[in-house]
């Protein structure tokens, strides 16, 4: 008798119905539904502090306005619908001419909460990780600004781009035997920017909030299928709201804040979901075994000479 290591790979496509399983035992022994409601919280309570902060910065760069129809476009690819509510209030706070200090780190304070309370909820499902090694807290510190900027430079970089387009607005492009006119595709190259651009944030959240290290090639594909579910959902949800639902008749003035929450619920159980998909790949890995599964998830097999 000798041992043959099977790949993690392998273990799941020999029985992908138990992996699955254990991966919603999983999920529910970590409380995933409660973690995803304090991250939708949390996200709720940083939305307008985030941005009115992204858009003070680089309002010395680039024209208010225009800041204001990218950032509307990003809310409604999250919140469809909603952003109207948002602009209004980010649009009041950054028009007024004296931000003290205290005020400024106010807003720092609130734009980071989110993050944090994500590396936090992800501490939790790669629990695995950090019984391992745990992560410095000055670095844990860090890293909700570090993200901060960089959704900075990505409006900035976005901006940039729309402005770009607007110029070329009823141009027509010509490469070998094809043409296309750039009329009326503003729309649809802001759409692939902005989905472009959750997908390469979701990766980033998936190799840098959990304790350790993660190969691009999983997080990459864990973050496609999550913006993929979360199209899907949000279509859903947004035809659910505009045909069946009776949300504003039970909860009136506060209908919007209720549907707000419900979006950022479904996109953080999304988001976390695939957090223990990938957790619970990686524990293959280790030779954890599988809950009534025993020969699905072992670290070896036995085979025969």
């Amino acid at each position: 008798m000798i041992k043959k290591w099977q790949s993690p790979g392998k273990k799941i496509l020999h029985n992908p119905l138990c992996f699955i399983k254990q991966v919603i035992r999983s999920f529910q022994a970590n409380q995933g539904l409660l973690l995803s409601g304090a991250v939708a919280y949390y996200t709720l309570l940083s939305i307008i502090p985030l941005f009115s902060l992204i858009l003070i910065a680089l309002s010395y760069i680039v024209e208010p306005d225009q800041l204001l129809q990218i950032t509307s476009e990003y809310i409604n690819l999250v919140l469809p619908g909603q952003a109207s509510i948002f602009i209004e209030q980010i649009t009041r706070f950054t028009t007024q001419k004296h931000i003290g200090w205290l005020l400024l780190l106010i807003l720092l304070f609130f734009s980071s909460m989110t993050f944090t309370v994500l590396e936090n909820t992800m501490s939790i499902i790669f629990f695995h990780r950090v019984s391992i090694q745990r992560r410095h807290f000055l670095i844990s510190a860090i890293i909700p600004y570090c993200y901060i900027i960089v959704l900075g430079l990505g409006m900035l970089m976005i901006t940039t781009i729309s402005g770009v387009l607007q110029v070329w607005e009823g141009e027509t492009i010509s490469i070998l035997f094809w043409s296309w006119t750039l009329d009326g595709m503003t729309k649809t190259i802001f759409y692939i920017l902005g989905v472009t651009g959750l997908i390469l944030m979701l990766t980033s959240i998936y190799m840098v909030m959990p304790v350790g290290k993660l190969s691009f090639k999983h997080a990459l594909i864990g973050s496609i299928s999550a913006t993929f579910l979360w199209e899907i959902a949000r279509h859903i949800l947004v035809w659910y709201f505009s045909t069946l639902s009776m949300v504003n008749v039970v909860y009136g003035s506060l209908t919007s804040a209720i549907v707000v929450l419900l979006f950022l619920e479904v996109g953080a159980i999304i988001l976390l979901f695939g957090a223990q998909v990938i957790a619970e790949y990686e524990r293959i890995g280790y030779g954890e075994s599988c809950q009534g599964c025993d020969d699905f998830i072992t670290n070896k097999t036995d085979t025969e000479l």
